[in-house]
């Protein structure tokens, strides 16, 4: 029986650790040859150690799969570039992109320096812009040239920057911006037989123990609990779901996945409205009343703090 990404390759960034390690497990073991993109730096962006993508390529190619290690940083265009140009040079084409690469620099606005702010935009948004752009380009070719294509992006996203989180304007935005651009690359590459979609991952990794001590404690707990629900295992699935053909004509969409549960997101959209009756602008004196009263009758906003919650309880049902 084939497997569910026979003849497939995929490119995942960031995969020598935490979440993207277990995204190209699970590719490579349905099938697919991988790119194990990782330069092997801190949760924090400094550093630089290979080893760490080499080792999941060892690890796959002791599965029986077939997987090569990129060293590249996504924050680099011509960087990303050779990320996407590693996949068609050793296995001929690329068929799935994963950007998952991303650090941390957790600071509140006033002790946030310009350098914070930029390396993670650089990091997070351009570097899914960087590796997309690149493998879109490729696509389109391949289109315009008459050769069939199926190609898949899933992006990175966070609900940091779907729901906000204290500490993270940095990173809150750039995920945020990821959620937009899945939305709008999907639009755009549709046409192309190229489906973009997004996953909001919670798991115990790096990025949520290293670079966040507050929540060490409570995921250490949900770790000894009978159910781990935050094992980074738990994420690829969905991944590897929305990189093969079954999930065909699904795109422009967002899920948040932990352990045994996904949830469909949807963005920005209205919930309340008032019009005046006459034709006429608005008074910003009379305006006090008219946003209160939407806002006291809009349904309530989903915060971290309850998903956290739901989570927990999972754990611990």
């Amino acid at each position: 029986m084939a497997k569910l990404l026979e003849g497939k390759v995929a490119v995942v960034t960031g995969a020598g650790r935490g979440i993207g390690r277990e995204e190209a497990l699970l590719l490579a073991e349905n099938g697919a040859k991988v790119v194990v993109n990782d330069p092997g730096v801190s949760y924090a962006g400094e550093g630089r150690e290979s080893k760490v993508a080499d080792e999941v390529v060892e690890e796959i190619k002791k599965m029986g799969g077939e997987a090569v290690a990129n060293y590249d940083f996504v924050d680099s265009f011509e960087g990303a570039k050779r990320i996407i140009y590693t996949a068609i040079e050793k296995f001929g084409k690329i068929d799935i992109l994963v950007n998952n690469a991303g650090i941390l620099r957790d600071k509140m606005i006033f002790n946030m320096s310009e350098e914070d702010w930029d390396k993670i935009i650089a990091v997070h948004l351009k570097g899914t812009f960087n590796c997309s752009h690149h493998a879109c380009v490729w696509w389109r070719q391949q289109a315009k040239e008459g050769r069939t294509v199926s190609g898949r992006i899933i992006n990175t996203t966070s609900d940091a920057g779907l729901l906000g989180n204290i500490g993270q304007s940095n990173y809150g935005s750039a995920k945020a911006a990821i959620a937009a651009f899945t939305i709008i690359l999907a639009e755009e590459m549709a046409k192309y037989n190229v489906t973009v979609n997004a996953i909001a991952p919670i798991a115990r990794t790096r990025l949520t123990t290293d670079a966040t001590p507050q929540l060490a404690a409570i995921f250490q707990m949900v770790e000894n609990a009978p159910f781990d629900v935050l094992n980074p295992k738990s994420i690829a699935p969905l991944v590897v779901y929305l990189a093969s053909d079954k999930s065909a004509g699904i795109t422009g969409q967002v899920f948040r996945v932990v352990g045994n549960m996904i949830w469909l997101m949807s963005g920005w959209r209205s919930v309340a409205m008032r019009k005046k009756s006459k034709k006429e602008y608005w008074n910003p004196e009379e305006l006090d009343d008219v946003v209160r009263d939407m806002l006291k009758n809009a349904p309530p906003k989903e915060n971290m703090t309850e998903i956290m919650q739901e989570v927990l309880k999972e754990a611990q049902s």
